[in-house]
């Protein structure tokens, strides 16, 4: 600083304390009682301004935070429990909670309820807000009990529309994805049983004439070790792809434990 604009911040501050701060001696200039008092507070002040300003440092292996996640259960599933295994190898400390999807899991993170979301749908609102990478992709299947008539043939569209259906929604309301596909065919399907969640989806398959529609890996999961049939969709409903996603919010996008532990979920990923 050049001279005039120390002695301009000098009188700023003299003003502001009401104090002289700096007083004149035989030698030169001193500090004032007033300015001795503020030195040590002032120090630890400035340490922590220091400390704000700074680049934040982020130690896998000290940190103890909560990470919070949510996403559909059978989803969360296939990738979740692999990656947190990843992540507590190096970081022992920290905890994880995985959150029940609450409706809208996109509404969730906006809240700041959430840290992150598996999701196979695109977010209706806050997009702008949030950040995501590709996870997978999959194709649609038809499950049912391996006994079901239409087990071990090919599944036509008739079959398929007049068949029972169990539908896995998390709202509770409205139709599901096929039955808007299937509106858009001029056809409708009888949903009988609606679920909240996956993993009850074997139960309800197992000894019944059900059908669900779900994405693949997903109906492997749920058809292991069960006498589940999983079948192709009918030709006239081969729709595209389900792609899941790995979503954050832009609020923590720059933050390097959230940045941590996206790059191990793609070095898992790749793995």
């Amino acid at each position: 600083m050049s001279q005039p604009a120390v002695s301009r911040a000098l009188n700023r501050l003299r003003d502001g304390f009401n104090d002289p701060l700096l007083v004149r001696t035989s030698e030169g200039y001193d500090l004032s009682a007033r300015a001795i008092a503020i030195q040590g507070p002032l120090k630890a002040h400035l340490k922590q301004l220091e400390q704000l300003i700074s680049p934040p440092q982020f130690d896998p292996a000290s940190d103890t935070s909560l990470v919070r996640i949510t996403g559909l259960d059978m989803e969360l599933s296939l990738y979740i429990p692999q990656l947190i295994r990843r992540l507590r190898q190096q970081a022992p400390l920290m905890r994880f909670e995985i959150l029940r999807q609450e409706g809208d899991s996109f509404t969730m993170l906006d809240r700041d309820e959430v840290d992150f979301c598996l999701s196979g749908i695109l977010p209706a609102h806050s997009e702008s807000r949030l950040h995501r990478f590709h996870v997978d992709e999959m194709p649609i299947v038809c499950v049912m009990d391996a006994e079901h008539r239409l087990a071990k043939q090919a599944l036509t569209l008739a079959d398929y529309v007049a068949a029972p259906h169990g539908l896995v929604s998390i709202t509770g309301r409205g139709p599901g994805f096929m039955d808007k596909v299937l509106t858009e065919l001029g056809l409708h399907r009888q949903v009988t049983v609606r679920l909240a969640g996956f993993t009850a989806v074997a139960d309800y398959c197992s000894g019944t004439d059900l059908l669900f529609t779900l994405p693949q890996r997903v109906a492997e999961r749920i058809a292991a070790e069960r006498s589940i049939w999983i079948s192709p969709l009918p030709s006239e409903l081969q729709i595209p792809v389900v792609n899941f996603y790995w979503y954050w919010h832009a609020r923590n996008h720059q933050d390097p434990k959230f940045t941590w532990i996206r790059e191990e979920f793609q070095k898992m990923l790749r793995d």
